[in-house]
Formats: C-alpha cells, sequence, structure tokens
C-alpha cells in the first residue's frame, strides 16, 4: 500500500478531463430518474393534498370523491403505512400529517393512471381543517418561545472582561435569509416491486443508504428488502440529503400496496412549497477590538429559522458556530446557538451547511467595525488573520494558516489591487451619482462531516480479464464531477488509461452504509475507497507480474496501461494480458474497498474536539459599480486564489468554484424568499414560488471579467492523492462582492461611515444603503451600527 497522498508516475488524476457525462448532459441524452418510467408499463403518478393553513389541525379526510375521478386508482393515508408514519429519522417528521405544520403540507396523496388524473383527484379529495395560531418569522418564535433541539454554546477565554477592557466595543444586530435550491431536476422517486418482493426505489437522493432506511421503515421492512439506486441528480446542493426520503417512502408504499410502478415527481411550485431551504438566521453580536485593531472578543447569539421540523437543523447549527470565527483569529469568544420552530417548510442542508451562515455574521462585523476603526476594511481583515500555532474557538489547531496570507498576499498582486484602487478612486471622484468599490475577503472552511460516523465510505472495483474496470462507490453525482474523480483516481491508482475505467451508478446493493455525498467529503471518502480497493487488486496483480519478472513484488510498476519493473525496458507486458493471466492463475480480480478518515474527535455536547481533517483556504476580491439612483449594481470583476490542495481534476474543480461563487452571490444579493405575514387566509404562504418571482443569478450577474486560480504547491497530507475538497469552500468567497457593495454605498458620503447593508443585498437594500452612506458620521468611534435586516427600511 501506498501514502495516500503519494502520486505514482504519470499519474491520471491532476490532468485535466471533461465531466465524464458532458456529451450526454449537452445532448439531452444522459437518462435522470424521472426519464426511466418509458421503460415500464401501468405506471401509477403521484400527487399531493396540500393544506391550505399554516398550521390546522386535520378534523376529517374525505377521500371517496378522488376514487369517482376517472383514472384514479388510490388515495394514500395514514391507514396504510404498515411500518412507522414518519419520513424522518429524528421521528418528527409525520408522512401523513394530522396536524399541518406549513403552508403546502401534503396530507394524503392521490395515485393516478395519469398526471392529470393524479392532480383532479387530489383536488376532489375533501379535508376538513382547524386553523391554530402559527409562527412565521424568527421574531415570533423567539417571543413565544418556540424552539427546538439543542442550544450549543461555543466559548473560550474570559469575554465579558475581555470586551469590558477592550479599546474600541461595538454591537449591531443582523437579520439574514435562507435561500432556495433550484436545483434544476426537482424532487422525484420511482418505485416498482420485483418478482421476488424487492422494494426498487429509483430516486434523486444525495443519501440512498438513508432513502433506504425511510422506506424500509415505512414499510415495515428490513434494509436488505429495499434497493435504492441513484443514477444522477440535476442538482442536489444539500436539498437532496435529507428531503427525499419521504417522497420515496410514498412512491415505494404506493407501489407496494397497488403491485404497480409508482412515479413522483414534484413540479416546481410544489418543490419549492414542500421542500426545505438554507435555514434563514438572526444574530445579535458584541465585539471588542483592542488599539492596533486588533479582534479581542466576540460575543453573540445566533437563531437559525428551523420551520417545522428538525431535518439537520441540529449539525447545521453546530457547524454555524464552528465557522463563525471564518479566518481570524479571535482569543475571547462565546457564541449561543438556538433554533427557531416555525411554521415553515423544515429548512435542511444547503451547500455550506451553516458554516456560511456564520462566516456572515464576522464579516459583518468586520465590515462595520472597519470604518469606526479608522482602519481599511482590506487591512483589518489581513490583521486579524489566524498565524501559525493558533487554534479555533473549539480547540482545533488551524493547519498550515500560512497559506491564508499567501493567498491574500498572492490574490492582491495578480487582481492588481493597488493599481485598481486608485483607478477607482478617481472614477469616484468624477461621477458623483455612481460609485465604484472593491473588497477582500478571506475563507478558511473545515472539511468533515460533524457527525464522525459519516466519515467513512465503501467502494467496489472490478477489473475483467480483458483488463477493462468497472467501478462502483456509496457516493452520488449531482453534477459536481464526483465521478468523474473516481475514474481519475481509479485509473492512477490501477495505472490504467482512463478510458479503460467505467463507472456503474450508485446501487445500496453494490456499496452499503453509505455516507450522503455531502460535506464536501465525496472525493475524500470514496476517492480513499476507490484506491484502497485499486491497491487490493494491484497488489495482487504485482504478485503474478513479479514471478513472471523473476522480481520482487515491491519492484512492479504499472503507468498508463503497461506493466514492467524498476529499471526494465526490454521486458513488459500490458496491462490487460496481466489480468487474463491472472485469472487463469485463478487470483481474484475485485474488491471491496474502504475508507475511514483518521484523526477526527468531536464532543458535540461541549462543542470541542477537532472535528474536521483540514481546512480549505481562498480569497477573493471583487469589484462592483452601484447606481446611487437606484441602487442597481453591476458586478465588475472577481479575482479567486482558492486552495484545493493538489487537484484531483483541475477542470473540474475551476468549474465547482466558480459555480459555488455564483451561488453564493445569489444568496447574498439575489435571492428573496418571502412569506405571507399578514393575518389573513394566505398567512404563512411563500410568495415567492417560482422563478418569475424569486430571481436567481443568471448571466447578466456574472462578473463582466472572472479570474480564478488555483494555489499551487498545496499538497495535502492524509488525504487521497494530495487533494481537498472543492465543493462547499468556494461559495463563502462570494462575501467580497456583498462587501464591495457595502463598500460602494459608504462611498457616496463623506467617509467614515458605517453602513448597514441588508442580506440578501438586493437593490432596494442598496439603494437604502446609499441613503445611509451619504448621512454624515456621528462623532465618535464607539456604538451600535444600526440594525441591518431582510426588512430593512
Amino acid at each position: 500500500m501506498t501514502s495516500l497522498a503519494d502520486r505514482p508516475v504519470n499519474p491520471v488524476v491532476g490532468v485535466p478531463v471533461a465531466h465524464e457525462s458532458a456529451a450526454l448532459h449537452v445532448t439531452g441524452t444522459a437518462l435522470y430518474t424521472d426519464d426511466l418510467i418509458v421503460r415500464h408499463q401501468d405506471v401509477l403518478h403521484a400527487w399531493p393534498v396540500q393544506a391550505p393553513h399554516a398550521h390546522a389541525l386535520v378534523r376529517d379526510l374525505r377521500t371517496a370523491p378522488a376514487l369517482a375521478v376517472p383514472g384514479v386508482v388510490r388515495v394514500l393515508t395514514a391507514a396504510d403505512v404498515p411500518g412507522v408514519n414518519d419520513a424522518g429519522t429524528k421521528h418528527d417528521e409525520p408522512l401523513f400529517p394530522s396536524e399541518v405544520m406549513f403552508h403546502g403540507h401534503a396530507v394524503c396523496w392521490v395515485l393516478g393512471e395519469t398526471l392529470e388524473a393524479a392532480r383532479l383527484g387530489a383536488e376532489a379529495v375533501e379535508a376538513d381543517y382547524e386553523p391554530l395560531p402559527s409562527l412565521v418569522t424568527v421574531a415570533e418564535a423567539v417571543e413565544a418561545g418556540s424552539f427546538q433541539g439543542g442550544r450549543p454554546t461555543v466559548s473560550r477565554g474570559d469575554t465579558a472582561t475581555a470586551l469590558a477592557t477592550a479599546a474600541h466595543r461595538f454591537s449591531g444586530e443582523l437579520e439574514f435569509g435562507g435561500q432556495e435550491h433550484f436545483y434544476l431536476e426537482t424532487h422525484a422517486s420511482f418505485a416498482y416491486v420485483d418478482e421476488g418482493g424487492q422494494v426498487l426505489v429509483h430516486c434523486s437522493t444525495q443519501h440512498p443508504t438513508e432513502t433506504q432506511e425511510i422506506v424500509a421503515h415505512v414499510l415495515g421492512l428490513h434494509s436488505h428488502e429495499v434497493t435504492v439506486q441513484c443514477l444522477r441528480m440535476g442538482g442536489g446542493f444539500g436539498g437532496k440529503e435529507m428531503q427525499p426520503h419521504g417522497y420515496a417512502a410514498v412512491a415505494a408504499l404506493g407501489s407496494v400496496l397497488t403491485g404497480r410502478p409508482v412515479r413522483l415527481r414534484l413540479n416546481r411550485t410544489q418543490d419549492i412549497t414542500m421542500s426545505g431551504k438554507r435555514h434563514p438566521y438572526h444574530a445579535r453580536w458584541e465585539a471588542g477590538f483592542d488599539e492596533s485593531g486588533r479582534l479581542q472578543a466576540l460575543e453573540a447569539t445566533v437563531t437559525s429559522d428551523g420551520g417545522w421540523s428538525l431535518d439537520l437543523s441540529e449539525p447545521v447549527l453546530q457547524r454555524t458556530l464552528c465557522h463563525i470565527d471564518n479566518a481570524y483569529w479571535i482569543a475571547n469568544v462565546q457564541v449561543h446557538g438556538r433554533i427557531a420552530k416555525t411554521h415553515k417548510t423544515s429548512q435542511t442542508a444547503f451547500r455550506g451547511f451553516g458554516g456560511p451562515q456564520g462566516m456572515l455574521v464576522i464579516e459583518e462585523v468586520m465590515g462595520r467595525c472597519a470604518p469606526l476603526l479608522g482602519v481599511d476594511p482590506t487591512e483589518l481583515r489581513h490583521r486579524n488573520l489566524y498565524v501559525p500555532g493558533q487554534s479555533t474557538p473549539y480547540g482545533q489547531p488551524v493547519r498550515h494558516a500560512e497559506r491564508l496570507r499567501t493567498i491574500w498576499t498572492q490574490l492582491l498582486d495578480r487582481a492588481e489591487v493597488e493599481r485598481r484602487r486608485e483607478e477607482i478612486a478617481a472614477f469616484n471622484a468624477a461621477h458623483p451619482d455612481t460609485k465604484r468599490a472593491l473588497a477582500v475577503t478571506p475563507v478558511k472552511f473545515g472539511i468533515s462531516f460533524n457527525l464522525t460516523a459519516f466519515n467513512q465510505a465503501g467502494a467496489l472495483v472490478h477489473v475483467y480479464k480483458d483488463g477493462s474496470v468497472l467501478i462502483n462507490h456509496g457516493g452520488t453525482e449531482m453534477g459536481q464531477g464526483l465521478h468523474t474523480k473516481m475514474r481519475q483516481v481509479a485509473a492512477t491508482a490501477l495505472g490504467v488509461p482512463l478510458e479503460t475505467v467505467r463507472l456503474a451508478p450508485t446501487r445500496t446493493d453494490k456499496v452499503p452504509n453509505t455516507s450522503a455525498t455531502a460535506a464536501s467529503s465525496g472525493a475524500d471518502l470514496n476517492g480513499g475507497a476507490v484506491k484502497n480497493a485499486c491497491e487490493q487488486i494491484r497488489g495482487r496483480l504485482a504478485e503474478v507480474a513479479a514471478r513472471k519478472f523473476d522480481i520482487h513484488p515491491d519492484d512492479v510498476r504499472f503507468v498508463d496501461g503497461t506493466v514492467t519493473g524498476i529499471g526494465f525496458h526490454d521486458r513488459q507486458m500490458s496491462f490487460a494480458a496481466l489480468a487474463h493471466d491472472a485469472y487463469f492463475q485463478r487470483i481474484s480480480l475485485w474488491a471491496a474497498g474502504y475508507y475511514r478518515t483518521e484523526g477526527l474527535h468531536w464532543d458535540g455536547a461541549r462543542m470541542q474536539g477537532e472535528p474536521f481533517k483540514y481546512f480549505s483556504y481562498g480569497a477573493s476580491v471583487s469589484e462592483v459599480e452601484v447606481d446611487g439612483f437606484t441602487g442597481a449594481y453591476r458586478l465588475l470583476r472577481t479575482d479567486i486564489v482558492h486552495d484545493v490542495g493538489d487537484s484531483l481534476s483541475p477542470l473540474i474543480d475551476v468549474g465547482q468554484i466558480e459555480g459555488g461563487f455564483v451561488q453564493g452571490a445569489g444568496w447574498l444579493t439575489l435571492e428573496d424568499l418571502r412569506w405571507d405575514v399578514s393575518d389573513g387566509p394566505h398567512r404563512g404562504r411563500l410568495a415567492t414560488q417560482a422563478a418569475s418571482t424569486y430571481k436567481l443569478p443568471s448571466f447578466s450577474e456574472m462578473p463582466e471579467e472572472f479570474n480564478v486560480h488555483l494555489f499551487e504547491q498545496a499538497t495535502e497530507s492524509g488525504v487521497v492523492y494530495g487533494s481537498k475538497a472543492v465543493g462547499e469552500p468556494p461559495l463563502m468567497l462570494a462575501f467580497s462582492v456583498r462587501e464591495a457593495l457595502r463598500e460602494a454605498a459608504a462611498a457616496f458620503g463623506p467617509g467614515g461611515r458605517s453602513v448597514g447593508l441588508a442580506s440578501p443585498a438586493t437593490p432596494e437594500a442598496v439603494f437604502w444603503a446609499v441613503q445611509e452612506g451619504r448621512r454624515v458620521p456621528t462623532a465618535g468611534a464607539e456604538g451600535t451600527p444600526e440594525p441591518a435586516t431582510t426588512a430593512a427600511h
């Protein structure tokens, strides 16, 4: 066995290659879950009956009228569940509820011969509700004392004393919104029962094993009686980590009861109104700085809006608290977390998993306090970056902290920040009604699951007699390129060309007990497992080749499909020939691989330990132009330097960095979820139910100039081929956009003004920030910055 990080001669990893399904994607031939129904006959279609109240008791449910609709076959209710009537892992999510907990909650499902029949049947179901008081906002939940789950605290040092003795002391309040996943493919499941009674579920899920477990417990079966397959997803972003399970269970239940295949695919409006989002948050903070502008203390209370059930809200909140420091050393910290229970969709995982929410708080502190300290915000951030030898508030050493400052310096140089600042100053002096600004922000993001048990993975690798290779691993492909990287890992580990390696769909009967493809750990975990399986096979093949060449097995080399020995120039054989020979010598050509992340420990009760394998680092600089009359803005240029270790697949990684950045910019500047908070009949209804009312980033929101550079000489020891995760960390690079907008708004005034900026920083929010920036600053540096909320002005 070789070191996990060492790369052989001529590795296939590190080579820019196209996504393994790119041609299928662009030609429309890639199959997704909902495409599979055409291969089956007599498929039934499912449609939900959605409640029109945010909170209500279901007093009566009359399904007979639906059964009278032509084409309706069955109505599924709680009475039909043979096992546990629950769609979650915490048993707080009834699959068929007797109490409606959010506007649009599905109380039953109708199965029809056609989708139209199912829809008409759902309209015919007669439901009697008893409306109950509802809590729609975090403020309402806090006032009512409506909380759920644990209330973790991260602390270090003596925060009260540090604040009391700080040279400069500030406090503030921030409310910021959630985010709709808006994956291209909505939630979809397709279930049927084979001749042996095995329940087969094709599902667009990031966590096939958990989907398998939920389906099994709803049906009253064991896991081995249920198989879940995920061919590919049209996007996930965390929204398909926990939330697909209930939909899969409905499809499977319908199939078991009718003996026919059942297809359940939400349309866009159903998906948006029924599925969870990124958690909105409210935060109160108080910070103390010394005379040189170094952050001495931070005290904060962060409240997440968990919606109606826990889902993943507890680990999301834990990660928020573990990332509230972002890339900054804070000697004294005390941060309290709590989860509000509201009558809204159950909020869930979203790219970054609570990390962005915590990091937004500290970036707000930096952005608000820099003008009051009389320090340039870029300098204030640089001054407070971690240095080697320091540790996080929860006790984990910040390894390779020197990379932060190196990346920062590289970025300023590559982006020509000094020259551009001069140009911006000249532009602003000549344009009283339009201002430009740029901002630089860092990222430090921990990689691994907070739940230590999830940091394991399996793989199954087959080498056939002709030398071709088939791999199967526990990770799911949602467009992020995981399968592409796994093919490169396998080709490198076996020493064969990439085109000889094929990947099979993710299935629970091939690799069991999988972890979710989440926490940016898909390549780390599954790559380790694939490499382990390949090395087992290669070790056996080396024994065969060693006997043939009369050398020690350690001296056998596998390169580009050719097998030879150290120093050989005249004796070699093809990998295919070696596989053929090994078979006839009765040598096993397949292996089950396994990987567990070493060196992790986490005490969630004490919020102490080392939960992350390593930290991913990065920094970005963004330049914006703001119209003082309307608050409309343009993103002129973004430059990024990001640390992905030794990249497994550079083309994939650059794409992930670009996509993550744009998605983060969408959350921070555009995407505004609005619920009806009135006392009218539509209270609790999500008003932004479609792309027509929910603004997504498009080509016009892309930086007009976009430069991404992968940090070099960045091998990460103890990770597959020295690589680092890339899925989530780049999203937080978008903080530079929000901070640039803040600085541009301040540029309309005389300077020295601490400008509040709501999140998302829509043009309206920027307009009000401009108005605030125009006001003359009050005397003195100390104070309480005005609150910035999503309902600013």
